[in-house]
């Protein structure tokens, strides 16, 4: 199964640790120096043009670390990701 994070961005839903709501999260300081270090490390893809919602941190077969900064709400990401279904809006 895949999750649709927005614009043309699917990844596959076995890569996903986490969906987290950026207002929620970022009030911690130690999730804001962990995405400093992921955007200094190449690590963060923006989807989208749109202020940013939500992130999900995503680890590829290889191991390696991704997170996607989406305009898409947490609930709307957690929604697609409970329910495995592939919707484009």
């Amino acid at each position: 199964m895949y999750l649709h994070l927005g614009s043309s961005v699917v990844i596959p839903q076995s890569d996903v640790l986490g969906i987290f709501d950026l207002d929620n999260t970022t009030s911690s300081r130690i999730t804001r120096d962990f995405l400093a270090q992921a955007q200094r490390a190449g690590q963060v893809v923006t989807v989208g043009d749109d202020l940013p919602k939500s992130f999900t941190l995503c680890r590829d077969p290889a191991g390696r670390i991704t997170v996607y900064l989406s305009q898409l709400s947490s609930a709307t990401l957690l929604k697609r990701f409970e329910s495995g279904s592939f919707e484009t809006f």
